[in-house]
């Protein structure tokens, strides 16, 4: 490992320690300032390989990745609330900081779909779809304009939350539905789906993701699409990582690694 990958490995623990020290990771002038730090650390492209990192490291790496997956939900839940309060709250989405980088994720991930699946779909379904569901929100108004999105997520506040952000849309609360779910306990109606996403912080390190995708690859209708987010060198420290050998049951079609302020990478499968 070369000295810039040891100092940047340096660099991520010491911010891990600040972070891991905080009382609190709702949205505040001190977290948001440590986790941006953070996420501009990890975005240069760097050949990190993460199963070649110390036990001590390995360690922090699992540790951090929750905790960036807490400060996330925080956001996401802190700015579902502000802009619900609006009396159009789709009007008001632009409010939520990294809107630009989620019309950029999901432009990339449209993108794929198409080139990768002949067919318009008209039922998708989002799993762990959370308090600030984007995806399906950029999907439904901007490129698939007449789908159902079926967004399942394990916490009901966050469902409640979601809701009221499309109840008030005429087009979308006729075309989005909630559900309180955990994956696990879904099976039948998995195979009503012809494409699933499945976000990046379902199942929060590489284990628990590899069980949800064997669960889904069980379920899913022959042909159905998956896509899903991984991460790929420095931004590891951020999000769990998938390889193309986790997915069995499901063909690989293709997998993309963004240079960019984009943080995830994207896999396309399409399930045997």
């Amino acid at each position: 490992m070369g000295c810039q990958e040891e100092l940047l490995i340096e660099k991520v623990c010491e911010i891990y320690e600040k972070v891991s020290r905080l009382e609190n990771l709702s949205p505040s002038k001190h977290v948001n300032f440590l986790f941006t730090q953070l996420v501009h650390l990890c975005m240069p492209h760097c050949e990190i390989d993460i199963t070649k990192l110390s036990e001590r490291v390995q360690e922090i790496r699992s540790k951090l990745i929750k905790l960036c997956g807490e400060a996330e939900g925080l956001l996401e839940s802190h700015f579902s609330t502000t802009i619900g309060f609006h009396e159009n709250p789709l009007h008001h989405i632009r409010l939520f900081p990294y809107y630009s980088n989620y019309l950029k994720l999901v432009q990339l991930e449209f993108s794929m779909l198409s080139k990768n699946y002949s067919q318009v779909p008209n039922r998708i379904a989002f799993v762990g779809s959370g308090p600030l569901p984007l995806t399906s929100i950029i999907l439904a108004t901007k490129h698939l304009r007449t789908a159902c999105f079926h967004n399942y997520d394990i916490d009901p506040s966050a469902n409640s939350k979601a809701l009221q952000l499309i109840s008030s849309d005429p087009n979308l609360s006729k075309r989005m539905f909630f559900h309180n779910a955990n994956i696990m306990n879904v099976s039948s109606s998995l195979k009503e789906y012809e494409v699933i996403f499945l976000a990046a912080l379902v199942g929060m390190d590489k284990e628990e993701k590899v069980k949800v995708i064997n669960h889904l690859a069980e379920h899913m209708a022959p042909g159905a699409i998956l896509l899903l987010r991984s991460a790929f060198g420095a931004r590891a420290f951020l999000y769990p990582v998938i390889d193309s050998c986790d997915l069995q049951g499901f063909e690989v079609l293709s997998v993309f690694h963004p240079t960019d302020e984009v943080i995830n990478s994207v896999i396309i499968a399409r399930k045997f």
